[in-house]
């Protein structure tokens, strides 16, 4: 039972239903906006016109057509369209910020809104095309379903959003909501940074097997040497702890790639922490215009979404540099002078080749990474006849996250994979706290005692593992 806003989980998988006093609130605000709106006043999107057509005001015929006028010309994309769990997202995000009253929108519209969410279907929202201030194009298709427009989907085939709900009329305000404020990218940030999490872990496990199966000295990993930077200190713990009692090193220092693990991994928890913060800022903050706040209509910039944008990117370019260390430390773990063992771990080295091409095919996601970690939001591109002049891009932001934390995986998939053959070709035990990971991919992936496809054992551990 949903009680408060902040109950909200847009990585949520449960069916959500609302507390009949936070309903009554909103109906409450409701009725005070409607009584507000009856003044003639003008309030932009409701009984004006919107963007550079704002000075136009509507005759009330036309306002008792304007709201859902508004979702019609506004979904200008197409696919490829978001996974499921993303769309799903994008609708929690805008429930969320409905349930602050700021869009006084009806209990009506928000009971769609849950139904819609508690449906076997999501909308059929666009993943790229979002040039405008706010997110108003993927937030008309998200919206459509709402009043049988659109498309929707259930993971695996489109259909027409026509009679998935009951028959529902938008009132006053109400489409304009819809089309509000930054609540898509949000969602998405929210869910990513889930992700997010489960990745930080793995990239701290697997970098602790390369750090044991290599027997690297473990002076670097001393929580001492985090002194002053609590995230760090954790860090080192965790790595020294996972990597077991140090055996005789097999030099004064192991290759730089294993001697920054914990850097490289505490600044990744870092950044999410900042954009764990950057995302409640934006579900906290104002974000609707023009939102209702005490007794009036008040037109803002809550669409404008550079917090967000600024640290889905700072994450991203921690993830590409994670990905960086995790590709070089595995191809140190192919070289028989750092780990002692066969050359590219290949039971028999010349006849095989190993896990070269492996290493190869981690370059080449982290080239791809690399292209993601331009800055998004530098961009003054204009749009509605220059009323929109600047831009910050917070929907291409938050995919490009997405993107990052999908190749994060594939890089680290390639050095687990690595790290287990490697154990397999030494004498060295497995450390206690590595025993669930390493166990789990050898559920998956037979041992390999000749070349293969070594794809599938990646896509075995990327599906069942990591």
């Amino acid at each position: 039972m949903i009680k408060e806003p902040s109950d909200l989980d847009p990585a949520g998988a449960e069916p959500i239903e609302l507390a009949p006093a936070l309903l009554e609130r909103l109906a409450a605000i409701r009725a005070e906006a409607l009584q507000t709106l009856g003044s003639g006043d003008p309030v932009y999107g409701v009984n004006t016109g919107m963007g550079n057509l704002s000075k136009r005001r509507l005759t009330d015929n036309e306002q008792r057509r304007h709201q859902r006028n508004l979702l019609l010309a506004r979904a200008a994309g197409g696919p490829p369209w978001l996974p499921p769990e993303e769309a799903r997202a994008v609708l929690i995000g805008r429930l969320r910020t409905f349930l602050t009253g700021d869009a006084a929108v009806s209990v009506g519209l928000v009971n769609q809104l849950v139904a819609l969410i508690n449906s076997s279907h999501v909308p059929a929202i666009p993943s790229e095309g979002a040039g405008s201030a706010g997110e108003i194009i993927p937030l008309a298709h998200a919206a459509g379903p709402l009043v049988g427009l659109g498309w929707v989907t259930d993971g695996a085939d489109v259909r027409p959003a026509a009679g998935l709900l009951p028959p529902f009329e938008l009132g006053p305000k109400e489409g304009i909501a819809l089309l509000a404020g930054i609540p898509g990218a949000t969602g998405r940030a929210a869910l990513n940074a889930t992700r997010a999490r489960r990745l930080a872990d793995h990239l701290t496990a697997v970098s602790a097997g390369a750090i044991a199966v290599v027997g690297a000295n473990r002076d670097p990993y001393q929580a001492v040497v985090g002194r002053g930077d609590d995230v760090l200190a954790a860090e080192l713990t965790r790595l020294r702890e996972l990597a077991g009692p140090e055996p005789d090193p097999r030099g004064l220092q192991a290759p730089v790639s294993f001697r920054i693990a914990g850097q490289v991994v505490a600044h990744v928890r870092r950044t999410l922490q900042q954009l764990d913060d950057a995302v409640e800022r934006a579900f906290d903050g104002v974000t609707d215009s023009p939102a209702y706040l005490d007794g009036e209509f008040v037109g803002t910039a809550g669409f404008h979404g550079l917090d967000l944008t600024a640290y889905c990117d700072h994450l991203t370019a921690a993830l590409a540099h994670a990905a960086e260390v995790s590709t070089a430390r595995l191809h140190r773990l192919l070289d028989p002078t750092v780990t002692g063992l066969h050359a590219q771990l290949a039971r028999d080295p010349g006849p095989q080749a190993g896990l070269v091409a492996v290493h190869k095919r981690a370059v080449a996601i982290t080239h791809q990474l690399r292209r993601l970690t331009l800055p998004t939001a530098i961009s003054t591109a204009e749009t509605s006849n220059g009323q929109e002049d600047v831009q910050t891009f917070s929907w291409e932001a938050v995919g490009n996250l997405g993107e990052a934390i999908r190749h994060t995986r594939e890089t680290t998939a390639c050095e687990l994979l690595a790290v287990r053959q490697a154990f397999a070709l030494s004498e060295r035990p497995v450390p206690p706290g590595l025993q669930p990971l390493l166990e789990a991919v050898d559920d998956v992936v037979p041992p390999i005692d000749a070349d293969r496809p070594f794809g599938d054992d990646l896509t075995a551990i990327l599906t069942h593992v990591l």
